[in-house]
């Protein structure tokens, strides 16, 4: 160690930092210990920085979302060509990468055809090592340790680093005893698994796990198993996040997506909310109602057919009431434009829009009083009470709730990347949008983090009484207003969709953001310094919007400075976008976007090896490899190492005793 970086640090600056220096003598109790960490630390910052992975909008799609993280969107088959080259068959390594995403499902099915079982398993074992032996190569023995298997860890260690001719029979026993104990259908599990985790260093889920996909908790379970992950709010997490807070506007809304979509199952199976108030109290109400304007977008058992257009309509008017009353409280939202109950004409079945009169498709409206239309009956009111103790109540739903507050975030600068669901609401000027919240206004980076806490402070304070949860109604406006980050347009028009035939009322208009951001680097760059990031070495990841590939659209913004990363998980999307999803991967050579196909199925994956086809397009390479020492990372470990030679500076200046 050169000897200036020992000695740099004068008395005065020993002495200012004593107390903290005496704590960090703790953990490195000698020269040797503090010196050994900093030799480690400064090893790890030469290596190559990790492979990141970035994924949007999943929208409960749990089999694709599974499929992408289990083939590392591509790498795993990579990794395999780079081990093997054409010393391996398309059919043998097609059927390795397959026992790497599924292993126990594809053990399960090789081994019934498979002669002599313990023969496959000593050349797959082989060849697993190897590919594990290639995805483990650029990290620190250490990391690659943390990563390994509790019950195989050691074995793993000794066969990854296996070299030379002395060690064959040595790696050939291991193996052998593996198969003659029993242990091999384990062991392959448990290397696969490891594959898995070791090609992906972290990944960056960009909003909107919720909503439309048959299966947002298992992409939950799936997300908090993971070793390392970041999310991005986006307006469907937030809806949920407001349900579980309690916010009734937030519950009905969530409820009337998941009728939409035919997807009541994750309220009920998943996360065990009973839908029987509603149900009883739309058939009481609705029962002689066709309800035409509310049919599933998604295909329906016959049998429940008719009561859930009924408890679509139900729950849709519950909702419209209470976002009502909503807005008339909190004038500060500008949102009297969405009050349109008080504007229908009962008698001649009419609704004023914009100062135009516009004839209503469903005319029917039993629980509505004329004279107060945006109050809730007395069955309404205790439907939505016994709701909103369902979701408070629900330990699956508040630990994926709470799992989202701890990880995520409005959103997230790393790596140089600023990662954000929807948008920095913007003016018609170009200018950051302003928002009020408790009497003092907020822009760009400001306003997303004061939404932050906003929607945090709601949530802490679920079991109080909405009166003294004042932030509750952020967590709605969250989803819907015109000055949230999330939502990215200047009204939804749901009553509009439902009730009235006229395209040009139901349209949408989005924040002037995705006019200036998508077509101009210089607008672009305007936001990352907004965000304290160099402007001309970042990007700005996306969600939200899907990219219409098949009318030519690109996920490359603003000459290469917006990434918009939506290509459609969600299955309703593709017929618009016409691919089903994208991936980002940053990894030491720069970054590549992953353009994915239609996923057929896990069963499909298994007994077929048919995998999702994924195009790579380089966006960016790197002139040099990047270090760990370029990254967030290299920068909290140069800190330490600082921290650690101040520490040898006082244990050799005599102000820490060592402790031997």
């Amino acid at each position: 160690m050169p000897k200036n970086d020992i000695y740099k640090f004068n008395s005065t600056d020993l002495e200012k930092n004593l107390k903290y220096l005496q704590l960090l003598s703790d953990k490195f109790p000698t020269i040797q210990k503090a010196s050994t960490e900093v030799i480690n630390l400064s090893a790890i910052l030469n290596l190559p920085k990790g492979t990141e992975h970035f994924l949007t909008d999943i929208h409960g799609e749990y089999e694709t979302f599974s499929h992408v993280l289990a083939n590392a969107s591509g790498v795993v088959k990579r990794k395999i060509d780079d081990v093997f080259g054409k010393t391996l068959r398309k059919k043998e390594k097609n059927l390795l990468a397959a026992l790497i995403y599924y292993p126990k499902e594809k053990l399960e099915l090789v081994l019934k055809n498979e002669d002599d079982a313990n023969e496959w398993f000593a050349i797959s074992l082989q060849r697993l090592i190897n590919v594990a032996r290639a995805s483990a190569s650029k990290y620190t023995r250490s990391k690659v340790r943390k990563a390994m298997p509790d019950d195989f860890a050691y074995i793993i260690d000794e066969l990854l680093n296996e070299s030379g001719e002395d060690k064959e029979d040595y790696f050939e026993g291991i193996i052998n005893t593996i198969i003659s104990i029993d242990r091999a259908e384990a062991f392959i599990v448990a290397i696969c698994n490891f594959i898995q985790r070791l090609l992906i260093d972290r990944l960056h889920i960009i909003g909107d796990i919720f909503d439309r996909g048959p299966s947002a908790e298992k992409v939950m379970d799936r997300l908090i198993a993971h070793h390392a992950v970041d999310i991005q709010w986006g307006n469907h997490d937030i809806i949920w996040m407001g349900a579980a807070s309690g916010n009734l506007a937030s519950i009905a809304n969530v409820i009337r997506i998941s009728l939409r979509y035919n997807n009541i199952d994750t309220l009920e199976d998943a996360y065990g909310i009973t839908m029987m108030p509603l149900a009883t109290f739309a058939l009481n109400k609705y029962k002689n109602d066709p309800c035409n304007c509310f049919v599933p977008k998604a295909k329906t058992d016959i049998s429940q057919f008719e009561l859930l257009k009924q408890m679509h309509k139900a729950i849709s008017i519950i909702q419209f009431k209470l976002e009502g009353q909503i807005i008339k409280r909190n004038p500060d939202f500008n949102m009297d434009d969405r009050l349109l109950l008080d504007k229908i004409d009962y008698k001649k079945g009419t609704v004023e829009i914009n100062g135009s009169k516009h004839e209503l498709i469903d005319k029917y409206f039993p629980t509505i009083d004329a004279d107060n239309p945006y109050k809730l009956s007395r069955e309404e009111l205790e439907v939505m009470e016994k709701l909103g103790s369902s979701f408070k109540n629900s330990k699956r739903l508040q630990t994926h709730i709470e799992f989202l507050f701890a990880n995520g975030s409005m959103y997230l600068t790393y790596n140089s990347n600023l990662l954000y669901h929807g948008c920095v609401p913007m003016t018609d000027k170009g200018e950051f949008q302003e928002f009020g919240i408790d009497g003092k206004k907020y822009s760009g980076k400001e306003l997303c983090d004061r939404f932050d806490r906003a929607a945090r402070t709601a949530f802490q304070n679920r079991f109080k009484k909405h009166s003294e949860n004042k932030y509750l109604d952020y967590s709605w406006y969250l989803w819907c207003g015109a000055a949230s980050p999330l939502f990215g347009k200047q009204k939804m028009t749901t009553f509009e969709r439902y009730f009235v035939d006229n395209k040009d009322v139901q349209k949408e208009e989005r924040n002037p953001y995705y006019k200036f951001a998508y077509d101009s680097e210089k607008v672009c760059e305007k936001i990352l310094e907004e965000f304290d990031l160099d402007a001309k070495c970042s990007h700005i990841v996306n969600g939200h919007v899907p990219v219409k590939v098949k009318k030519g659209e690109s996920p490359i913004k603003a000459n290469g400075k917006l990434f918009v990363i939506d290509g459609g998980m969600s299955i309703p999307y593709q017929k618009v976008t016409g691919v089903s999803g994208y991936t980002l991967i940053y990894n030491s050579y720069g970054l590549v976007l992953v353009e994915h196909k239609e996923f057929g199925s896990k069963q499909e994956a298994i007994e077929h090896e048919k995998d999702i086809i994924s195009d790579r397009i380089f966006i960016e390479r790197n002139a040099k490899r990047k270090r760990v020492s370029h990254t967030d990372v290299g920068q909290v470990l140069e800190s330490q190492i600082n921290d650690l030679k101040m520490l040898l500076a006082a244990f050799r200046d005599g102000l820490v005793k060592e402790r031997i």
